[in-house]
């Protein structure tokens, strides 16, 4: 049980249990502080340590961090690492598979939509897959700086696509599946993509997205607007028991016997509609055509640390979405460093986010950041509720998953349902959990801390944004007391504070503007081909300051 003290106690503050500090990366406040304070005062020191175990293929010719946060003073940028070359999909896959020798370690647990349907792939696999698809980039003509639209449900081969792009230094730009024909469009022409990869159908419960004639409306728009697309490739996911294949995708879902009808197919065991999907032979092709005799190697294209991974598009609260700019260095071990600390990632745990990959939570905290670490991940195809209000509990129990990350939206639902649901299933497996995506509630937080985690399980609650690539506000789990609905202290290398109007620093227990006063490696470089706006969004108000648009209440708890 996570007792705190009695003076913790007094302040609603709590504590890891002494069993978890025992192992932790970060055992200590004491820890925590003497690591945080190297990081802002020797950030080349303590980040250079850290990049030391990944791999470069040529270190960095300049500084290792350069940056302007003042516009008074000039453009605003960002450099980590400048001049150093890798590739960041050789360190996920290929480093862990032949240096760590985790290459017959499960990659992800892929759970789908519905119970039964499920399928592993390994890191091995996972590398043959991701140098076939980078393979069948380039035979479509992608090259280095190319942008790829990617429109998918969450499939194995959203991670295959993602990571074929970084392989070949194509820089990817995810839209939501959720997302419509026009968001889809507005995204594809402002990065301006030349191919785009979706799936033919896929169900969210129960009910039925024709992704690929959403996907079709999409470039009939672009088309519409004198930017068509010459390539679309599609996964066949919801007819994919009509294929026998190869490899893990053959493994899952199960083959089911199929009833024809004329416009339409309906699976006997389910009764789930197979809508017929729309097909231009000029511009689409089957994904599982194109991998058929695609060879399992591809040589990485090696990349400067600050060239551009992918673009991510966040809406803001007005005007049209901001195009992200993510880059390859500084993320990578931004990414990699937050995973491993936050989450106190060992190599036996099985982690699940519960994110959509669309989101920049299922970037980094799905893909990139446990990929790096060589984790095993569940990824979850389905909803929380569907077919039933117990779904999280029995996967959590089936796969033993070991940390759970998931949104305050979710906990609150599942909470209107009751303990008698969570408390049905074991969950003894658990012992971190977190939230993310918005400020949870202390209700929620003690809820989830009581009901779910059974007072025995540290609450990461992480805030954070697109545009910082990973945590900057978090509890580490054994290192620093948990207060319900607040994110604790900062993460190594970011330097908060809290100004006025006027642009003074408050201290103590205030409320005002949340500023960041210099970079950390994941922080975003720019806004795609919109460098003023980046400048007028996040640093004209409070010139030498990062400003968050979030205003932020300081505790002042520990």
């Amino acid at each position: 049980m996570v007792l705190p003290d009695e003076k913790c106690a007094a302040a609603g503050v709590y504590r890891a249990p002494p069993d978890l500090a025992r192992e932790a990366h970060v055992p200590s406040l004491e820890k925590y502080r003497e690591l945080y304070s190297r990081s802002v005062e020797e950030p080349q020191e303590f980040w250079g340590d850290i990049a030391k175990e990944f791999y470069w293929r040529s270190q960095h010719t300049g500084p290792f961090l350069q940056y302007n946060f003042d516009v008074t003073k000039g453009k605003i940028f960002i450099e980590w690492m400048k001049g150093a070359t890798t590739n960041i999909c050789y360190n996920l896959l290929d480093r862990n598979v032949y240096e760590n020798k985790l290459g017959d370690k499960i990659a992800f647990y892929w759970e789908g939509n519905e119970p039964g349907e499920s399928m592993t792939i390994t890191y091995s696999e996972l590398l043959s897959k991701v140098c076939q698809f980078a393979n069948v980039l380039q035979e479509q003509g992608i090259k280095k700086g190319d942008r790829v639209s990617i429109y998918m449900p969450m499939i194995i081969e959203l991670v295959v696509a993602m990571l074929a792009c970084a392989r070949i230094g194509a820089v990817h730009s995810i839209v939501f599946a959720g997302f419509s024909a026009e968001s889809l469009c507005e995204r594809i022409l402002d990065s301006h993509c030349s191919l785009l990869i979706t799936a033919d159908a896929f169900y969210r419960g129960d009910k039925l997205i024709n992704l690929k004639q959403i996907a079709d409306d999409a470039l009939q728009k672009c088309k519409d607007k004198d930017a068509p697309l010459r390539r679309c490739i599609v996964v066949k996911h919801l007819g994919r028991e009509e294929l026998v294949l190869d490899g893990p995708s053959s493994k899952s879902p199960p083959l089911k016997r199929i009833c024809q009808s004329v416009q339409e197919k309906k699976t006997e065991s389910s009764k789930r509609v197979h809508p017929k999907i729309p097909w231009n032979s000029e511009v689409d092709l089957w994904w599982h055509n194109v991998m058929k005799n695609s060879s399992k190697e591809c040589e990485p294209v090696w990349c400067d640390a600050e060239d551009e991974l992918f673009i991510l598009y966040t809406s803001g609260s007005t005007g049209k979405p901001k195009g992200v700019v993510h880059t390859i260095g500084g993320y990578m071990i931004f990414t990699a460093t937050t995973f491993k600390y936050v989450f106190d990632h060992h190599p036996e745990d099985i982690y699940w986010c519960t994110a959509d990959i669309g989101w920049i939570t299922g970037h980094s905290y799905l893909t990139y950041g446990p990929l790096a670490n060589g984790a095993t991940s569940v990824l979850f195809e389905g909803l929380p509720i569907y077919p039933d209000v117990g779904r999280m509990w029995s996967i959590i129990d089936k796969y033993k998953v070991t940390k759970f990350y998931t949104a305050p939206t979710a906990i609150r639902l599942l909470m209107k349902y009751g303990d008698e649901h969570v408390q049905k299933y074991s969950r003894k497996s658990l012992k971190i959990l977190g939230t993310v995506g918005e400020p949870i509630n202390p209700e929620a937080w003690l809820w989830y801390y009581r009901v779910v985690g059974e007072e025995r399980c540290p609450i990461v609650d992480t805030f954070w944004q697109t545009e910082t690539g990973g945590h900057v506000l978090t509890p580490l789990p054994a290192a620093i007391p948990m207060k319900p609905g607040s994110a604790t202290l900062p993460f190594f290398g970011v330097v908060p504070a809290v100004l006025d109007e006027s642009g003074e620093e408050l201290e103590g227990e205030a409320e005002g503007y949340l500023v960041f006063k210099q970079p950390w490696p994941g922080i975003m470089r720019t806004v795609y081909k919109n460098h003023q706006r980046f400048e007028t969004t996040y640093f004209k108000k409070f010139p030498g300051y990062y400003v968050t648009g979030d205003g932020k209440v300081l505790h002042g708890i520990l």
